[in-house]
């Protein structure tokens, strides 16, 4: 069954798991989480046996309104692409 894990689901994982407070888990995940984000914007991030965050340049597309059939230009955008690692493929396979 799908659930999305919420960052507050993992500073309460992290408090119970490790007897940190609440305050110093929420601290740890908050700058985890900028430290990722501020090497995602330099280009590539890779964290060995998780994957690899990339940053790639999606181009001009047209788009269509499915209720009005009405056609639209989809602006050029970055984005950012994650790719498991070899590791995590094998993890998942192994649960189906």
């Amino acid at each position: 069954m799908y659930k999305n894990i919420k960052k507050e689901d993992i500073i309460k994982n992290l408090n119970i798991q490790t007897g940190l407070s609440v305050n110093l888990s929420r601290k740890i995940i908050e700058d985890f989480i900028n430290i990722l984000f501020k090497n995602i914007k330099k280009g590539n991030l890779n964290l060995k046996n998780v994957g690899s965050f990339k940053i790639i340049q999606k181009k001009q597309r047209k788009g269509r309104n499915p209720k009005s059939n009405q056609e639209y230009l989809i602006a050029a955008r970055k984005t950012v692409r994650f790719i498991p690692s070899n590791k995590i493929k094998i993890d998942i396979k192994k649960l189906t």
